[in-house]
């Protein structure tokens, strides 16, 4: 369990909120303490969303698969997951020089049809 939610825990029964006020009053909208906490540490513009982003680009970029980083995460379709595993240039860039690499040291892979209807699509791609 994060240190972060086993701290919030401490103390609390089971069936206690998890974010409440000194008095033991559930917090039921963040906005107002998230935007005093936000200036006060000056960050600005930084909205509680975007732990869920770097949340999802942490997991992917470590190796969890998808679906599982999708399962923790909340999102139950891929279209929103996708919002969320943004993709940044420095990756692209990364992507680039592999495959470059790749070329110049010739480790290109060319597989070979295996079926019926593959070797089919790729006679039809020929040229006549």
């Amino acid at each position: 369990m994060p240190l972060l939610v086993t701290e919030l825990r401490r103390s609390k029964q089971p069936e206690d909120y998890l974010l409440t006020r000194e008095n033991g009053e559930p917090i039921r909208d963040l906005r107002g303490a998230w935007e005093a906490l936000v200036k006060a540490a000056g960050l600005t513009g930084l909205l509680l969303h975007d732990f869920r982003r770097s949340a999802v680009r942490n997991m992917v970029r470590r190796g969890i698969t998808e679906r599982v980083a999708m399962r923790i995460s909340g999102h139950k379709t891929r279209s929103v997951f996708e919002r969320y595993n943004i993709v940044s240039e420095a990756e692209l860039i990364d992507a680039a020089s592999k495959i470059e690499a790749g070329a110049r040291n010739s480790q290109l892979i060319h597989s070979e049809p295996e079926t019926q209807s593959e070797k089919r699509e790729e006679n039809a791609r020929k040229p006549v």
